[in-house]
This record gives C-alpha cells, sequence and structure tokens, in this order.
C-alpha cells in the first residue's frame, strides 16, 4: 500500500529517510514530496549571540531549521575558528531545550547536549522548560521561524521566565511543489495515506491533493505529525485518520497501520 509523505527528504549523507525505512517495514512503499522551502535570515546577529553564551540562560530548538541556520553559521572558515572548543562548554553549563528527537540529534552533530527531547511538541516543551527555569534567569535564547507559534513564548512569558527570540529563517512553498504532486499522482495513483508533517504543508498541498484525488478523496486516510498539524488539518477541513503519538517514524507507522485497519500486517519485533 502507498503512503504519500509531504516533508522535505533527510540529508542524504545521513543516509536513508527513517519514514522510509520504518514504513517499509510495515510493507507500505512510502514516497517523500518535498513540501517547503526555506530562506535563511539574520545570520551575522545569530552568530554574534551564539559567541556571547554568557548573556544567555539556555537555548531553545523547536525546528530542525533552526540548526540549519547555526551551521551554515559555522561553515565559514573564521566562524568556524570561532566556534572554539571553549565556547561550546560554555554553551554546555546552560541548558539546550529541544522539541524532539530530531532536532536534539543535529544539537548533538554540533556538539551540544540536548534535553527535553522527549516533549515532542511545543505545548509539552514549555512545561519541561517551566519546571526547570526561574522567573529570575538570564533569558533562554530562541533562534525559530517567522511562522512559529505562540504557544511557547506565551507559556514561558505567563511565568516569568526571559525569552529572546531571534527569526533566523522564513519558510515558502517548494518550487516544484505543484509537478511534484502532479506527477505522483499520474504515476502512482490514489495513496492509501497521505501525511502531512506541518500546518505549512496543509495550507500548500491541500488544494492541490483535493483537485488530483477529485471524487477518490474520501478513500484517503490522512494523517498528522503531531496535534499541531492535526489541528490545520482540521481547520482545513480535512478528517484525521490518525495523529503520530510522538513525532517519530515508529509512532507514525503503528498509527497508519491502525488507521488501515492493517491488524493482519506483520508487525516489526
Amino acid at each position: 500500500m502507498k503512503v504519500l509523505l509531504l516533508k522535505d527528504p533527510k540529508d542524504k549523507e545521513s543516509g536513508p529517510d527513517p519514514y522510509i525505512q520504518e514504513l517499509g517495514l510495515y510493507r507500505f512503499e512510502a514516497t517523500l514530496i518535498p513540501v517547503l522551502s526555506f530562506e535563511f535570515i539574520s545570520l551575522e546577529s545569530l552568530f554574534e549571540k551564539l559567541s556571547h553564551p554568557e548573556s544567555y540562560g539556555g537555548l531553545i530548538f523547536t525546528s530542525p531549521r533552526a540548526l540549519e541556520a547555526i551551521k551554515i553559521c559555522l561553515k565559514e572558515k573564521s566562524k568556524n575558528e570561532a566556534w572554539s572548543k571553549s565556547l561550546k562548554q560554555k554553551w554546555n553549563t546552560k541548558p539546550v531545550y529541544v522539541v524532539g528527537k530530531a532536532t536534539a540529534s543535529l544539537v548533538e552533530e554540533i556538539g551540544l547536549s540536548p534535553q527535553g527531547e522527549k516533549s515532542g511538541n511545543a505545548e509539552k516543551l514549555a512545561e519541561y522548560i517551566c519546571s526547570r527555569e526561574k522567573s529570575s534567569s538570564s533569558a533562554l535564547l530562541f533562534p525559530c521561524g517567522a511562522l512559529k507559534r505562540e504557544v511557547l513564548p506565551t507559556v514561558l512569558r505567563e511565568k516569568g521566565i526571559p525569552l529572546e527570540s531571534i527569526t533566523v529563517y522564513q519558510t515558502t512553498q517548494h518550487a516544484h511543489l505543484q509537478e511534484s504532486l502532479s506527477n505522483y499522482f499520474s504515476q502512482q495513483g490514489i495513496p492509501a495515506s497521505v501525511v502531512f508533517f506541518s500546518p505549512s504543508g496543509v495550507k500548500f498541498c491541500l488544494q492541490h491533493i483535493q483537485k488530483l484525488s477529485g471524487d477518490f478523496i474520501s478513500h484517503i486516510k490522512f494523517a498528522a505529525i503531531g496535534p499541531t498539524t492535526a489541528e490545520a488539518m482540521e481547520a482545513a477541513g480535512i478528517p484525521v485518520s490518525c495523529t503520530a503519538e510522538s513525532p517519530t517514524p515508529q509512532d507514525l507507522a503503528i498509527g497508519i497501520q491502525k488507521a488501515l485497519h492493517l491488524h493482519n500486517c506483520s508487525v516489526p519485533k
């Protein structure tokens, strides 16, 4: 059975995409179609802030793209030299909060130690941070996207925990999205399940999918990677057949299997 994943592929250097791998274990034929493009901004300002860990109480990352922005900063030779062992050590004396395992992995790649990766969404991460921070603490530095939700900043503000946000990327529709979707539906047909990975994905893809699937759209089981995306789907009038219990390949595969009522499928041990 075919599953359409509306997300960017994992970096080729990191090996096969884990969602395709995991769904393959359940005998699903998964295909990725990139939905979003990102423009990185304010990188000089970001690096300046990263160079002064003494000014902050810690870091918050709710998106892999924020880590990509940092990695772009560090790629330049002069800045790589500045990102010294002593600077990493200073940041590692402070908490580095992350929303999920994917973001945690990228934090580790730049030499920092993440915490809170089991949170899974901004609401739970905010609760986690509030249980560990005091209102008298230095501000937490929060590199984020232009479309960030206000849940986490609002919760921290209500608890009196200082936060300094810096917008480091903007989100737009992928240039080849409509063409890729058209090619998929004409060549592969109607998928058994379509998975959305972000509210932006819902915004950019829904109209095209409705047009391409026609009357057969009722046959598709729509899945969400998390509650925020599920809310966006429901607001757009999409019936949500399943929401991954946590934003991992394993939980998504289990959710899709249940949604498709494939109880007789062999489950990997």
